[in-house]
């Protein structure tokens, strides 16, 4: 368990791919708890299962709620790095759809109206770079819908590389989508955090 940095409010670590960020045997906050020797780990925000990058867990009951109210609240901002199929039309843009979660098929689908169990999701992103035939995007989410970087792209012909659920592409690799970046107020100190990691140097973030 890679952790790079820890007091006694919280600890942020790189999630591996495969790994679950929800608490149960196995998942995150559990292999964090045996690497600190501490109960009290518990989550604040998610990502997929198949998703590797930045996570925040805290180590106190108060550092939870504050940053859960900060995720809430719009103060914690969150950036991704993604390889996606093609090339976007433009080289930054906003995007937005309506997702509702399809419970029974255990995915998340666009809708073209307000309705029950719809909900807006809204994400800015930046072309990095490009090769022939895949482009390296730099994304900000403004909600955190499930599934919503991978619809999103995928809905538009772009489904992000390793994608095995909205896309019929064989890559032969884990999921492009590498949580990049973090920025919050400490829960206690209340002083700006940052926190950037690159993803690996593997297919196929090394051909974009």
């Amino acid at each position: 368990m890679e952790l790079l940095y820890q007091d006694k409010d919280m600890v942020i670590c790189i999630k591996p791919a495969g790994v679950k960020s929800t608490d149960e045997p196995g998942g995150l906050p559990d292999l964090v708890r045996q690497a600190l020797g501490d109960d009290n780990v518990r989550t604040v925000h998610r990502l997929d299962q198949a998703v590797s990058g930045l996570m925040v867990l805290a180590r106190r009951a108060k550092a939870a709620s504050e940053l859960s109210r900060q995720i809430r609240e719009g103060g914690f901002e969150k950036e991704y790095l993604a390889v996606v199929h093609g090339t976007p039309e433009k080289a930054e843009d906003t995007l937005r759809d309506l997702l509702y979660r399809d419970k029974a098929r255990r995915m998340t689908l666009v809708a073209s109206e307000i309705a029950k169990g719809v909900q807006e999701a809204v994400l800015d992103y930046r072309v990095v770079s490009r090769s022939a035939d895949m482009t390296r995007v730099l994304i900000r989410l403004h909600t955190g819908r499930t599934h919503q970087i991978r619809v999103q792209f995928s809905s538009r012909g772009m489904p992000l590389v390793g994608e095995r659920k909205y896309s019929q592409a064989e890559d032969g690799c884990n999921i492009a989508l590498w949580s990049y970046r973090l920025a919050f107020a400490h829960p206690y100190t209340g002083e700006k955090m940052e926190f950037t990691r690159e993803p690996p140097e593997i297919f196929p973030w090394t051909e974009v």
